[in-house]
Order: structure tokens, then C-alpha cells, then sequence
């Protein structure tokens, strides 16, 4: 009777790896709060708005953010606003990967970029923060920098000493001109990274 029980126990081991391959947790950052709306830092929070719009589904406060759920071609995506604020966004992060079994290769931390030109995209599957607060906290919490993650970039073009003021001020004129089309192209990013994988996502995407 032992072969029954081993074969049972390695079906349901193999059931749960397919589940976990086909569930993705889509992380938006950015900061609470009416006053970060529309600021630059908040471009995470922007993308998965805009996914979540043409995906027909709305976020729901849950626990520590505000979540929506869809599936695409039998793969479901979670798309996650943590509310922790920016610099603790890992407990956010963790706690969603536990809570819904979601390995970290499956998981794509969405955030802004000052060393990238405006608009300019870049996908990875590990690096460092780059001295940003929120990936620094999720490569803490999540002891690990191997996770992927999607660079929006949002320029530098601000003065010495006024970086915080930069990133925590809102979109100029034309950057609000051009942000329709990237939205489009982040939207993309994110289906494909669930349906063709990273790999492919990263070669058909950077740097556009």
C-alpha cells in the first residue's frame, strides 16, 4: 500500500507545482495617500491602475494593500498596491507570495527609475535596489535580490538637492502627453511576462 500513498503524495506535490507556475503576483509600488497620486514615485501604483482598467477589474482593500485578480489564457494575476508606504513594501510582498503560493520567479516588482530616461523600460530577473527604498526593503524581507522586476524610468533632470522633490513631484506636460502609449506598452509587459515568460518578455520589451 506504501506505493499508492508515494504515488498520491507525488501527484499532489505535482499538482501544487502547476499551480504555483501558473499564478502571478504583479506588484505595483508607490506611496498612499491623495497628495502621491500623481507623482512620479507612484508610476507602480499608475501601471497596474492601467492594467486592472482594460482588464475590467477593480482593487479591493485587503490585507496591508489594495488587490485585483484576473486570469488570462488559464494563468491568474494578482496585481498588488501595498499600503505600507514605499519603504516597507517587502512585508506587503511576502506576506501575498505566502498567502497565495506564488514562487518569487513568479513575481514582478514594478518601479520608477532615476537612472533610466523617460518612459525607458528595463526588465530584469535580479539586481541591486540602485539605491531604491522600496526594492531595497523587498530584497530584506524576501532575503534574496533574485526576483524580477520592471524599471519605468523617470529621468533626472532635476537640480543638485532636489531629488526628493523630483521623484515626489508630478508628471510635466509632455511627459502626461506620453504616458497613454507607455501605460499601453506596460500593460503588454505584464501579459506577456505570465504568458511567454521572463525571458522572452525582457528580449521583446528592453529598452523600448
Amino acid at each position: 500500500m506504501n506505493w499508492i500513498k508515494n504515488l498520491f503524495i507525488k501527484n499532489t506535490i505535482s499538482e501544487k507545482a502547476e499551480e504555483m507556475s501558473k499564478k502571478f503576483l504583479i506588484v505595483g509600488l508607490g506611496n498612499i495617500g491623495a497628495e502621491y497620486v500623481n507623482t512620479r514615485h507612484n508610476i507602480g501604483f499608475k501601471i497596474v491602475d492601467y492594467v486592472a482598467s482594460k482588464q475590467g477589474v477593480s482593487f479591493e482593500t485587503a490585507k496591508l494593500g489594495a488587490v485585483a485578480e484576473f486570469t488570462i489564457k488559464g494563468r491568474k494575476l494578482i496585481l498588488l498596491k501595498p499600503n505600507t508606504y514605499m519603504n516597507l513594501s517587502g512585508k506587503a510582498v511576502h506576506y501575498w507570495m505566502q498567502k497565495e503560493n506564488i514562487a518569487k520567479e513568479n513575481i514582478l516588482v514594478i518601479t520608477d527609475d532615476l537612472n533610466l530616461a523617460f518612459g525607458t523600460i528595463r526588465i530584469k530577473g535580479k539586481g541591486t535596489d540602485g539605491g531604491h527604498n522600496g526594492l531595497k526593503n523587498i530584497q530584506l524581507i524576501l532575503n534574496t535580490s533574485e526576483y524580477p522586476r520592471f524599471r519605468f524610468g523617470i529621468s533626472d533632470e532635476f537640480k543638485k538637492g532636489q531629488q526628493v522633490d523630483y521623484v515626489l513631484g508630478e508628471w510635466n506636460e509632455t511627459e502626461k502627453e506620453k504616458l497613454p502609449e507607455r501605460f499601453e506598452v506596460a500593460k503588454q509587459i505584464v501579459e506577456s511576462f505570465a504568458l511567454a515568460g521572463l525571458n522572452e518578455t525582457m528580449n521583446s520589451f528592453n529598452g523600448k
